[in-house]
């Protein structure tokens, strides 16, 4: 059983067979031939970086990232982080995951009621298709408790359904602020826009790629869904149907971020934006609220913006 999280941790800190999630691990050698391991450690919490001096063999044979393990080391400041220098390492056994990979703030079944919710609102055929892919029994376990990526933003458990949830709420206000929009095509854009990533992410050790994820992509997957799901309904327009592929084909934006067309409708450049503005804010929080530091400015850059960013005044 976990004791002690991430966040409580502070330079000085001994720790003795301490759960944590490899989130990865690099072998190395000193210049006079040594094995040593060099890495990051992960719980619920946050995460942290980790040496291992002259780690024995029986550890470098078997230890790889997704997996938990009991740590003993002690904790210490390096380049203004912590840093576990670890003295010993042990395989553990059928871990509680819960302990290890970040999750939503919100509740999972609150969410799900919010999404069926945002279902009922939309229009036919729109309504018919949402609901035979996103509320299938065995769909909508996996599908809300994906993170929405690895580590740009929302990568946490439920990360995907709130993500789709808080791009409807912003969608609903522009498609009422801006004329001309087709609201139920955009809505259901923003629900189906990242439906692939529920095949593209494990969350069984930890947010990593799976097979289907690695060859296919979750843009791929999700136009091959939505278009089994209007086949298995039946009678879907396909012009709308047309419309709504685009909408996932394009909601990168560009070839170079992995969209194979760019926005060509309204509805698609919108998409894109909310997208975009949706997973720029969450990712700005998400580098605040793992800052190491006490503001007014963080300790590191930020991966997403490449620069050390201002606490908002009222978070100091």
């Amino acid at each position: 059983m976990k004791t002690v999280f991430v966040v409580d941790l502070n330079p000085g800190d001994d720790l003795v067979n301490e759960p944590f999630l490899i989130q990865e691990i690099l072998r190395r050698k000193t210049k006079d031939g040594r094995s040593f391991l060099l890495g990051s450690l992960r719980d619920k919490t946050g995460q942290l970086a980790c040496v291992f001096w002259d780690v024995p063999d029986y550890v470098e044979h078997w230890v790889r990232s997704g997996m938990v393990v009991l740590v003993s080391g002690r904790v210490a400041n390096y380049k203004d982080a912590l840093q576990i220098s670890i003295t010993d390492m042990n395989d553990l056994h059928n871990p509680d995951m819960s302990d290890f990979l970040p999750s939503s703030n919100r509740s999972i079944p609150e969410m799900v009621d919010e999404l069926k919710q945002r279902v009922a609102a939309l229009s036919e055929p729109w309504q018919t298709l949402v609901t035979h892919l996103l509320l299938d029994e065995h769909f909508l376990p996996r599908f809300s408790n994906a993170p929405a990526a690895r580590n740009m933003h929302h990568a946490f458990i439920g990360g995907l359904l709130e993500h789709s949830l808080s791009m409807a709420s912003i969608a609903d206000q522009l498609a009422d602020h801006y004329p001309y929009v087709n609201k139920d095509l955009l809505m259901t854009g923003t629900l189906l826009h990242d439906l692939g990533k529920a095949i593209e992410y494990t969350v069984d050790e930890s947010f990593d790629f799976t097979e289907d994820g690695r060859l296919v992509g979750h843009i791929v997957r999700g136009i091959v869904l939505i278009e089994k799901g209007a086949a298995e309904i039946g009678g879907f327009p396909q012009s709308e149907l047309r419309q709504l592929i685009h909408l996932v084909a394009s909601h990168h934006g560009t070839q170079e971020w992995g969209s194979p067309v760019v926005p060509k409708t309204l509805e698609a450049v919108l998409l894109h934006q909310i997208d975009l503005l949706d997973s720029r804010v969450q990712g700005f929080m998400d580098h605040i609220n793992s800052d190491e530091g006490n503001g007014p400015w963080t300790v590191k850059n930020s991966y997403m913006f490449k620069t050390e960013l201002q606490y908002p005044p009222n978070m100091e």
